[in-house]
């Protein structure tokens, strides 16, 4: 049974029925639902606990765009950021719950068939973007604790990465039952040993928070980052409540005190990120704590490899999954070798600003599709040549220019042509005014708007056909 076509409902074991254990090559092979709360959450919390979050939250302490903020200012901009994110996450978890479709299969319903394919390969590029930093970042750690040359740590990252998609289902699983304890155990260990010493976390420090708000987005866009990915997963849950929960909480939680912790390390080296890792593995079993969190790392790239050959499924249905994750695996490998983490911070900006109003297009849609007078299936046409719906793609796009006008970001060339927008037409934006959750609300009521329309157009006949 297709899963591009046909929904598979929430709460059944369709795919353990008829002996399947894992995710099929392709997308025409059943869909397991065998996830329960605990192996969804296990896996949101693994992902929430980054190494790229020590040093990243960084951004959220110097925000592209704006003033630095106090250390004050930026742990409650990484509180409220991180709630914001991952409820977007859960929201997201939900249409794949729901139809047992991957992400960008869920698009089909949304923009159509064909326009599905402009967010799958945007999706494919942030994903080889956030892979490839992934890598580079494990290399890091692992040099810092036990040395050795870069490339090795790269190239074992990849290695390990690329084996582990090949049996998704059964990584999520490992997670749950070993990983996830012993990674609680050293980010609370690295915590108690981070915020017992005399200059970690000086709250008095210098800084503002008038950037509150950009601070907020870049802690947003760490999260969201996981948007166009949440149902590669969820499509695998029993319940839709269940996968709700485990992303949201899960994936809440561990992200707030790893970005806490990170800003307790970068207190203590002076805000050097290059030196984040130092003040850990001056702790008495720091060594072991990071390598635990090091070798843990590896899910984080494969949720990236994994999901980049799932949305390349939506181009090519019929290609065999674990192919290529074969080829992703080593792309990122190839680039992590040439690669520096310089460009992080823009890179977030970019990414928020287009997966965020794309989630606000879909509730938009979805509030309105809800009420239609006619019954439709979950979510819409998910066949593979769906009707197009570039009204959609409109607001998409409106969505992101209003995230564009209020923070541009600081990617070279990109972020210039948005200033100069923003100066041409005299807008300053307040520093109250979240980019994020503008563009949320605005793709929304956009999208909510011409849905509405587009249906009234169809019962009339007029539109649409």
């Amino acid at each position: 049974m297709p899963v591009s076509t046909t929904p598979t409902p929430p709460g059944t074991t369709t795919g353990e029925r008829r002996g399947a254990d894992e995710v099929a090559p392709t997308l025409d092979g059943p869909v397991p639902r065998s996830l329960g709360l605990l192996d969804q959450g296990a896996f949101w919390a693994n992902l929430g606990v980054s190494l790229l979050g020590f040093a990243g939250v960084l951004a959220v302490l110097e925000p592209a765009g704006a003033p630095p903020l106090t250390i004050g200012a930026a742990v409650l901009a990484t509180v409220v950021g991180t709630l914001i994110g991952s409820a977007m996450i859960g929201l997201s978890a939900i249409p794949g719950a729901r139809t047992g479709a991957p992400a960008m299969v869920v698009l089909r319903g949304l923009f159509g068939g064909v326009l599905s394919w402009i967010p799958s390969v945007l999706n494919v590029v942030q994903l080889i973007g956030w892979g490839t930093f992934e890598l580079v970042v494990i290399a890091q750690a692992g040099v810092v604790a036990v040395g050795g040359p870069t490339w090795a740590w790269v190239l074992g990252a990849g290695v390990v990465t690329t084996v582990l998609t090949l049996r998704p289902l059964g990584m999520l699983r490992l997670l749950r039952r070993v990983v996830t304890i012993l990674v609680a155990i050293s980010v609370a260990y690295l915590a108690w040993w981070l915020f017992t010493r005399p200059a970690a976390v000086d709250l008095g420090q210098s800084g503002s928070w008038s950037g509150f708000w950009a601070g907020t987005d870049a802690a947003i866009a760490v999260a969201v980052s996981w948007i166009p990915v949440a149902s590669d997963y969820s499509r695998h849950s029993r319940r839709v409540g269940t996968a709700f929960t485990a992303a949201t909480v899960g994936y809440g939680i561990t992200q707030i005190l790893c970005f806490v912790v990170g800003l307790a390390a970068l207190s203590l080296v002076g805000g050097n990120g290059d030196a984040v890792f130092t003040p850990m593995l001056a702790a008495p079993f720091g060594l072991v704590a990071l390598l635990v969190l090091t070798l843990r790392e590896t899910d984080q790239s494969f949720a990236n490899v994994y999901s980049t050959a799932v949305s390349a499924q939506n181009l090519v249905p019929r290609a065999d999954r674990r192919v290529l994750c074969l080829v992703i695996g080593a792309l990122i490998t190839v680039l992590a070798l040439g690669v520096t983490i310089d460009d992080y911070s823009s890179f977030l900006t970019v990414i928020g600003s287009v997966f965020v109003p794309l989630l606000g297009v879909g509730v938009g849609d979805a509030l309105v599709q809800r009420y239609r007078s006619h019954p439709i299936p979950a979510h819409g046409d998910l066949s593979r040549w769906a009707p197009s719906r570039p009204l959609m793609v409109g607001a998409w796009v409106v969505g992101l220019v209003a995230y564009q006008v209020v923070n541009p970001g600081g990617a070279p060339g990109w972020s210039d042509a948005w200033t100069a927008l923003r100066e041409a037409i005299g807008f300053v934006p307040p520093s109250w005014l979240s980019a994020s959750l503008l563009s949320f609300v605005v793709a929304g009521v956009v999208a909510a708007a011409l849905t509405a329309l587009e249906r009234r157009g169809r019962d009339r006949g007029t539109i649409g056909r």
